[in-house]
């Protein structure tokens, strides 16, 4: 098993330009969904994804995190958008 932090700070050395955990990258387990509840914040966007278990050991693994990683890039559209 593995912590809030090592999955934060694993998410961050697959997508290192979305942020620093803590700020604007952070991480809890969800004890209702059985689920890791990733919180990202840029600028004044957010957006809150439930982490499947094994979409959280697969990004534990070192791979790509799939379901996050498809959130992470609309969220960096919507932020392009709006930077025009």
């Amino acid at each position: 098993m593995y912590t809030a932090d090592q999955l934060c700070e694993k998410i961050i050395s697959i997508y290192p330009d979305i942020g620093i955990c803590g700020i604007d990258v952070s991480v809890d387990y969800n004890t209702t969904e059985k689920s890791w509840m990733v919180h990202l914040k840029k600028g004044s966007h957010t957006l809150d994804h439930f982490l499947e278990a094994m979409d959280a050991e697969s990004c534990m693994e070192g791979k790509k995190c799939i379901a996050l990683g498809l959130e992470i890039a609309q969220m960096r559209k919507n932020i392009e958008g709006e930077q025009f």
